[in-house]
Order: structure tokens, then C-alpha cells, then sequence
């Protein structure tokens, strides 16, 4: 007998879709996040595009402070290239967003553990048994027939599992992003800056979050940080183009911008989310492909127990599924990031000079993408891959 089928370590939308989706397949299911709240600290751009969101819910509008409608690329000499998609996207409250999903969880059966800090495994003939945490200055264990790791990049439980979860310097990016008040932006639109004078093997963006508030980060690529520093860089951002801007909240860390790790499980063990880096390579957002993640691993831990084979044999379908709904995309994408780090600050200017003179109503992410192509050819290929989902 063991305390619960499953146990999943990490309170953000993977682990809360992983814990959902297990409770729903008739699992025992415990959810251990070690800060005292769900949903906190913030460590996200908080963007994710509507069509993706609605595959999993009808969000409430509480959880929605901007609704974007307009995007906007800016080159490394400034020059702007406008497109619109009407309710292309949402900026989330993401402390808002990641209870309710929380909640959802809770009302498919999951229990949930706030303040519990998970700080080593059980073992037994090296499969996992369950997990060691500390509570309230407590010392505790307890047993599972699998353990999920949702706890993000650089997985400390995966590590402990024995997994390899680090990212290689080339493969993550440094970032560093505030909230910030007394900003006149458009709320509909979201913003852009590509270049090595903006951000460094990444990118600078403003995230409207209403009422005069938006996310303002960059993401340096590792091999570029030890010269350059997101914080500085983004602070030097605002103070020259939102002097009146009021710093309201900040929060930097590592984004894992490389392919999905290729072993994610072990007997009893899964990881899933930024830990197992389901993050998107171009872009660096994780939270749509952590809650397919998540809800994958769920779904396959709950069938695997129930068949009664939690080796890692009976957890292959996770892999195959995740490679089939959304890996096989996001290896084109990482192919895809590779060759935009190759393109030069000249030749990005050149491409907006030659997409600003496209009606905006002809433009899309597919066509900025196949344009950029035309630079790189060997892009092409990859580029429609990825846009088809193929």
C-alpha cells in the first residue's frame, strides 16, 4: 500500500494539469508546491495565444488583463512592422490564472499542499517510491507508485531521480522582466524588438496589462550574458523610452530555449513542464505547452496504474505522445531559433524594410517567418512545419 498514486511536485500549469488529469483517470493524487501561495512569485511574461488557451478552458475574464488584437515587430534600426488578429492572444494575472487551475485539480479529487518544500526521493531498486519534504519545520515522507516532477528548469527532484535536466549554455536564456505603472501603450497590442542592440540572441517585449500597466523583459542567449545583463539592459530600456514609468514588481531567471529533454522518465518518475524544457524555442513561452504536458503525463500515470506497471516500460506512452501532439513542432521550432541567431542585425533591417511595405492586413506570424526564409533558405521547410503542426 502506498500513501498515494501519484504525487506531483510543482504548483504552476503543468503540474496542476498533471494532477487534474490523474485525479480524472481515478488516481490518489497529491500536489506539493513549496511556496505558500499558488501562483507566486509571477516568473513569467504571462502572454499565451486564445486559440491555444480555449483548447483547455473559457477563460474567465478575471483572469484576462489584456486582450491582445495587434502585434508589432520592431527591427534593430526601430523600423515597425504591424499586423493584426483579432483576439489573437490574452496577458494573464497569472497568479489569478494558476489557482484556478489549481482549484480545477481540487475538484477532480487532487489534494493540495501549500509550503511544502520537496527536498529528496524515496527509492527502492532504483525505481521512485515517493518523495521527502519538509512542512512547517517538519521533516516528512511520504509513498507514491509514481512521483511527477512539474518543478521547473533545472529540476532539483530530477536530478534526485537521476535524470539529467541541465541546459546547456547556448540552449537558455537569461531573463529579466518588471511590472510597470504610469506607461502609455496600446492595451490591444504587444510588442517586439529583435537584434543584437535590443537583446542578444533573443528578444525585448512589452506585454500590455491594462490600466496603464505592462510587462516590460528581455531574454539575453547564456552565451551572450557574460557581457551583457538583461537587468541592465532592460532597465536602460525603460529609462530612456518610459521615463515616467513606476516599477512595480521584478523577477528574473533562466528560460530553457532548447529541445524537449529526450529522456523524461524512469521507473515511477515523469517530468513534465519546464522541467522536462516544454518550452517554446522561438518564443520562450511554456505555459500552453506545460499544460499539454502536464495533462499528457496525468492522463498516462493515471493509465499506467491502473494497468499496474509504473516502470518505466509502462510510462513509454508519455514520450510518444508528447513527440506526436506537440514535439515533433517544437523540434522544428528549436531548428528554427538556430537559424535566427545566424541572421544579422543588417539583414533583420532589411527584411522589415521589405515587410513594411506589405498592407498590414496581409500580415501574419507565417508570412514575417517565410519571409525571413528567404534570407535563410533552409529555414523554409522547417518554417512550414511548424505552422502546420506536421
Amino acid at each position: 500500500m502506498t500513501d498515494y498514486d501519484v504525487i506531483v511536485v510543482g504548483g504552476g500549469p503543468a503540474g496542476s494539469m498533471a494532477a487534474e488529469a490523474a485525479a480524472k483517470g481515478g488516481a490518489k493524487t497529491l500536489l506539493l508546491e513549496k511556496d505558500r501561495d499558488i501562483g507566486y512569485p509571477v516568473r513569467c511574461g504571462e502572454g499565451v495565444g486564445a486559440k491555444a488557451l480555449k483548447q483547455f478552458m473559457n477563460p474567465d475574464p478575471g483572469m484576462i488583463a489584456a486582450t491582445i488584437s495587434k502585434v508589432r515587430m520592431r527591427s534593430p534600426d526601430n523600423t515597425c512592422v504591424d499586423f493584426g488578429q483579432e483576439e489573437a492572444g490574452y496577458i494573464l494575472h497569472r497568479r489569478i490564472f494558476d489557482v484556478a487551475l489549481a482549484n480545477r485539480a481540487s475538484k477532480a479529487g487532487a489534494e493540495i499542499q501549500t509550503r511544502a518544500y520537496v527536498d529528496g526521493l524515496l527509492m527502492e531498486d532504483e525505481a521512485v517510491t515517493g518523495v521527502k519534504y519538509q512542512y512547517m519545520g517538519q521533516h516528512r515522507h511520504l509513498t507514491s507508485k509514481i512521483v511527477i516532477a512539474a518543478d521547473g528548469v533545472e529540476s532539483r527532484v530530477g536530478r534526485m531521480a537521476g535524470l539529467r535536466t541541465s541546459t546547456k549554455l547556448k540552449d537558455m536564456e537569461s531573463g529579466y522582466q518588471v511590472t510597470v505603472g504610469n506607461i502609455d501603450v496600446d492595451q490591444e497590442m504587444i510588442d517586439f524588438y529583435v537584434g543584437d542592440n535590443w537583446a542578444p540572441g533573443g528578444y525585448l517585449w512589452i506585454f500590455p496589462k491594462g490600466d496603464g500597466m505592462a510587462n516590460i523583459g528581455l531574454g539575453i542567449l547564456g552565451i551572450y550574458s557574460r557581457y551583457d545583463s538583461a537587468h541592465d539592459r532592460t532597465h536602460s530600456f525603460i529609462k530612456k523610452y518610459f521615463p515616467k514609468a513606476t516599477i512595480l514588481a521584478s523577477v528574473c531567471g533562466g528560460i530553457p530555449v532548447g529541445k524537449t529533454l529526450k529522456k523524461m522518465t524512469s521507473h515511477g518518475f515523469m517530468l513534465t513542464g519546464d522541467a522536462a524544457h516544454m518550452v517554446n524555442p522561438v518564443t520562450g513561452g511554456g505555459i500552453i505547452t506545460g499544460m499539454q504536458g502536464g495533462q499528457i503525463a496525468g492522463e498516462v500515470a493515471a493509465l499506467a496504474i491502473q494497468k499496474g506497471n509504473v516502470s518505466e516500460k509502462g510510462l513509454e506512452d508519455y514520450p510518444i505522445r508528447w513527440h506526436r501532439t506537440e514535439g515533433k513542432t517544437h523540434e522544428a521550432f528549436y531548428r528554427i531559433s538556430q537559424t535566427i541567431d545566424t541572421i544579422t542585425d543588417e539583414q533583420l533591417n532589411k527584411i522589415a524594410h521589405r515587410l513594411v511595405k506589405t498592407p498590414s492586413s496581409e500580415l501574419s506570424l507565417l508570412k514575417i517567418f517565410t519571409t525571413v526564409a528567404r534570407e535563410k533558405p533552409k529555414m523554409l521547410l522547417d518554417v512550414t512545419r511548424a505552422f502546420a503542426g506536421v
